[in-house]
């Protein structure tokens, strides 16, 4: 059973543009505080409806790669039956069910546990929000010994 849950709202920027947003160091700084030396599970959720999550390689182009992956897969036009926005805003309330609003990752004595190129992302294509919230949620216990 969990000895310690800690909860905390960031607000984030992501300006009129799409992009992929690196969490990575907004979260170590938040275990750092809430986590030190504990060991249990980090939940990264954002509540929007038109943005998500991502565990990717960032910086060598890897989420260059993914914005584009997803204008080929959502394309910005006049397909979509929701409508209202920038051209192409259907598209963005599709986009959670590709790229999950969530990710539930491992945390050893505080300190996320990610793959060398890992890092945590927001994605975010809708350009008519530039403000958003992602929560941070802290599960865990002190080890024994």
């Amino acid at each position: 059973m969990a000895d310690s849950f800690v909860s905390r709202t960031v607000d984030v920027t992501t300006g009129g543009r799409e992009t992929v947003l690196d969490l990575t160091e907004v979260i170590g700084s938040f275990l750092r505080e809430v986590a030190p030396d504990r060991d249990g599970l980090l939940n990264v959720f954002t509540p929007h409806a038109t943005a998500g999550l991502a565990v990717i390689e960032t910086g060598a182009g890897s989420d260059e790669d993914l914005l584009d992956a997803l204008g080929t897969l959502l394309p910005a036009d006049d397909r979509w039956r929701h409508r209202h926005g920038s051209a192409g805003h259907g598209r963005d309330h599709v986009l959670p069910a590709i790229v999950p609003p969530h990710a539930t990752l491992p945390v050893i004595g505080g300190v996320l546990q990610l793959g060398t190129w890992q890092s945590v992302t927001l994605v975010d294509t809708n350009r008519d929000n530039p403000r958003r919230q992602v929560r941070l949620t802290f599960m865990g216990h002190s080890p024994t010994g």
